[in-house]
């Protein structure tokens, strides 16, 4: 998402409304700015389980937590998720403190929540943004050496899959 959108006519306490009615300004509006969405995951083939990665998007400003280019991303990164109202409440790695999910499940918004406090800064004070925590993937290397595993769980060995060879005639 974009984060908190400029200057745009929204109704007073939207994030009370179901998402599906919201207005596309209402809707940007929610996004915190926590750049946690726009981070990559890993799928195990096996079970499905998805893991997270600190590996961000080469769009993800790592200073803002805001994409730098979110109006033509999809140009950029053809498989970025354009997050609506059903995703919402079905994104299983959504972060928990994400408003989208949040309001999906019928929970509120969590209190340093711009909409809520006022400051466009409380998602970082909170430590519920990616500032600090990730790095680009145009730096990363291989996703799998980034896997932010579960607490309590040991890291998987992963079976790092290679590219074939090239043919050397």
């Amino acid at each position: 998402m974009s984060g908190p959108p400029k200057d745009s006519a929204k109704r007073e306490r939207f994030w009370e409304i179901p998402l599906h009615r919201l207005s596309k300004d209402e809707w940007e509006a929610l996004c915190d700015g926590c750049g946690k969405c726009c981070l990559h995951k890993v799928e195990d083939e096996d079970t499905g389980d998805i893991y997270m990665t600190n590996v961000a998007c080469k769009l993800l400003d790592l200073r803002t937590g805001q994409c730098s280019d979110y109006r033509n991303r999809r140009d950029f990164v053809p498989d970025c998720v354009r997050l609506t109202a059903k995703l919402a409440g079905r994104l299983s790695w959504l972060p928990e403190t994400c408003a989208y999910r949040r309001l999906a499940h019928g929970q509120p918004l969590p209190e340093w929540h711009y909409l809520l406090s006022g400051d466009t800064q409380g998602v970082h004070r909170a430590g519920a943004s990616v500032i600090g925590k990730a790095i680009s993937e145009t730096l990363a290397g291989p996703l799998q050496n980034h896997i932010i595993w579960p607490e309590g769980m040991a890291p998987l060995e992963l079976e790092t899959v290679e590219d074939e060879p090239e043919d050397q005639d």
